[in-house]
């Protein structure tokens, strides 16, 4: 019998390091990394060390647009599922997903036009959590962001 949590395909998760209460993910096995959409970002420098800032909307209903920092932890080569291959920044975080938490790194990057404003890839799921690809929102469902013309 397995310990591990079972997981839809499609979650709603938390980075609360970054103030980030809810933000809609997709869960992919076929990705490695993760990845979380930003409209926008810059760099700076604070104490000697490099940091990125950024901005989001989480893709939740209610939800407010979110400014947050974080040191820069890496920053490498992705190649997306178009086989584009771009330089992404990544960061560490702490993710809240059913229950756990779990320190995960992200990189951040433009998903606009995705339906999920956050990609949880392989690396972030391992040795905790399975997939049902049958089922979707098993802890909490966030309904998603609607726009007003």
């Amino acid at each position: 019998m397995s310990s591990k949590i079972v997981l839809g395909w499609r979650e709603v998760a938390a980075l609360p390091v970054l103030g980030i209460a809810a933000v809609r993910a997709k869960i992919d096995t076929g990705a490695r990394s993760s990845a979380l959409h930003v409209d926008a970002q810059w760099r700076y420098v604070d104490g000697g060390q490099p940091w990125v800032g950024f901005r989001l909307s989480p893709g939740v209903v209610g939800a407010d647009v979110i400014e947050a920092a974080a040191p820069v932890f890496d920053e490498r080569y992705v190649t997306d599922s178009g086989g584009h291959r771009t330089s992404r920044v990544f960061v560490q975080t702490v993710l809240s997903l059913a229950g756990t938490q779990r320190e995960i790194e992200i990189n951040l990057s433009d998903r606009r036009g995705m339906r999920f404003p956050m990609l949880l890839g392989r690396t972030a799921v391992t040795h905790l959590f399975t997939v049902d690809p049958s089922r979707s929102f098993l802890h909490g469902r966030a309904r998603r962001r609607v726009s007003r013309t």
